[in-house]
């Protein structure tokens, strides 16, 4: 897929080194898919989308950095919407986000919401100043919060939520953010893994399933096509929460 160009319309200061672009067009994805961005003479990086429209971005790296310093009117290359995104099953649902990783799932809870489901959202943050489209979650139905350093809702990571939680009353479990909290949370629960639909980052390069760079070791999962949202339960077979690896395919410690 060759990237079309795509013009900001907007650009929205979420949190610090957080922020939203809002394109000049739809690309109706599904939550949970992804775009590869391609900054002019720079890189080109994937990044999921926050709404139709719209890809919400974290500067953690020069990348991201560069995204995130574009003004309105500016242009990117674009290439999507890419991979496998959620699927909206059940009547009551449950969606357990970390940090910018509450992005897709914003998108995610509006579109099930619509379709008439129940929508309970448990959200992590590292502290209140950090809390984005809180908002939007609250206009779904029940949520509870949980920030690091205890400035709101419950003190701790996001797993220490679970307990305000009956997880059996849920149909389906949807699941983004970094991935030791991600997988913290699976550990927690892993008599429930085959209702939990994880959505997770991996280093892309063709993002076309062909170069073997985003591979979860041992089944070789490619999760730019057969992901990035994959079933809890394969996860819990895998590198997953263990190492993952970098461009030039090493293996690294995961973060988050």
């Amino acid at each position: 897929m060759r990237p079309i160009d795509v013009t900001i319309l907007d650009v929205v200061s979420e949190a610090p080194q957080i922020k939203t672009l809002r394109l000049d067009r739809d690309l109706d994805p599904y939550p949970g898919q992804y775009a590869m961005l391609w900054i002019r003479g720079l890189d080109e990086v994937p990044m999921s989308f926050s709404g139709p429209d719209s890809i919400t971005v974290q500067s953690v790296g020069e990348a991201s950095e560069a995204l995130t310093s574009l003004g309105k009117g500016e242009s990117i290359g674009l290439r999507g919407p890419l991979g496998r995104g959620f699927t909206i099953l059940g009547e009551r649902i449950l969606i357990i986000g970390g940090g910018v990783g509450v992005a897709p799932l914003a998108f995610l809870g509006e579109q099930a919401a619509e379709a008439g489901r129940e929508v309970t959202s448990l959200l992590g943050y590292r502290c209140c100043s950090d809390m984005i489209f809180l908002e939007r979650f609250q206009r779904l139905g029940r949520t509870v919060v949980t920030t690091d350093d205890g400035s709101s809702g419950i003190c701790g990571r996001v797993s220490a939520g679970l307990e305000a939680l009956d997880i059996d009353e849920y149909d389906q479990i949807y699941l983004c953010g970094p991935e030791m909290m991600m997988w913290d949370v699976i550990s927690k629960i892993r008599e429930q893994a085959e209702k939990i639909q994880a959505c997770i980052n991996r280093y892309f390069k063709c993002a076309a399933g062909i170069c073997g760079s985003c591979c979860l070791d041992p089944e070789g999962i490619r999760v730019c096509v057969e992901g990035p949202v994959i079933r809890a339960d394969r996860l819990l077979e895998s590198e997953f929460g263990r190492y993952r690896r970098g461009p030039t395919g090493g293996k690294g410690p995961c973060r988050g």
